[in-house]
């Protein structure tokens, strides 16, 4: 009786080894894809945040000193889409807060020293909306002040309102 040896199938044909190469490739292709979303929202929602963080604390800062203030003027002819609100502080300097769209920035006016001081970037609009003392109507009441910050395709709007408690 003669013995012949057994054909073993111990390994894996090119066939099989090329399309598991490519069912693997499709996989980091899809991995990597979801990788890279990922790190883009991530560094969109950062540049977001420093947005709006920078724009809560202009909002704080103004509406303190609208709070605070000995006055805060009316709207005027130069301020059609009331983008802009000066007041006399409560020490006295006579500031104005103005919003420019050429560079979408919010800018602080020291008017006593001629000073301009960047108060919040990436703002896309904001309004001063004013409020008259019922008895007196050349005298604000009360500010609401809305602001909308976008970065890339992302934009939010905050808004707040303070009153004047010297004109209470």
């Amino acid at each position: 009786m003669i013995l012949k040896k057994a054909k073993s199938n111990d390994g894996f044909t090119l066939v099989e080894v090329l399309l598991s190469l490519a069912i693997f490739g499709m996989l980091m292709a899809a991995v990597g894809l979801a990788f890279n979303a990922s790190a883009v929202n991530y560094n969109q929602n950062e540049a977001m945040f420093k947005a709006m963080n920078t724009a809560r604390q202009a909002l704080m800062r103004i509406t303190t000193e609208i709070r605070t203030a000995q006055d805060v003027a009316l709207i005027g002819a130069g301020d059609p889409d009331n983008s802009r609100c000066s007041m006399h502080t409560a020490d006295g300097s006579d500031v104005t807060y103005r919003y420019s769209s050429a560079d979408n920035t919010l800018y602080l006016d020291d008017n006593d020293t001629s000073s301009t001081y960047v108060m919040c970037d990436n703002v896309t609009a904001i309004t001063f909306d004013r409020a008259t003392v019922p008895d007196d109507p050349s005298a604000i009441r009360n500010v609401r002040i809305s602001v909308t910050v976008s970065v890339d395709n992302l934009s939010q709007t905050l808004a707040t309102a303070a009153v004047v408690r010297r004109n209470l």
